[in-house]
């Protein structure tokens, strides 16, 4: 995954994944932009699927704890 990429927050990846998926929806377009368009999507949800993943392990991670205070 590109350090730009890896860097940037979820919201900002979710947001260019889909100024990338518009671009490609719209065409006009070449072979080479629509690839570079492609991988650099391919990079923005892997980076979004690996935020929600690490949100998800912070909300597992935290609820056992919350149960514990409650009981």
């Amino acid at each position: 995954m590109p350090a730009d990429v890896a860097a940037l927050g979820y919201e900002e990846a979710r947001d260019e994944l889909a100024e990338v998926v518009r671009r490609l929806e719209a065409g006009g377009t070449g072979l080479e932009e629509s690839l570079a368009l492609w991988e650099r999507g391919e990079a923005l949800a892997e980076a979004c699927r690996r935020r929600l993943e690490g949100a998800r392990a912070r909300l597992d991670a935290a609820r056992p704890a919350d149960e514990q205070e409650q009981g």
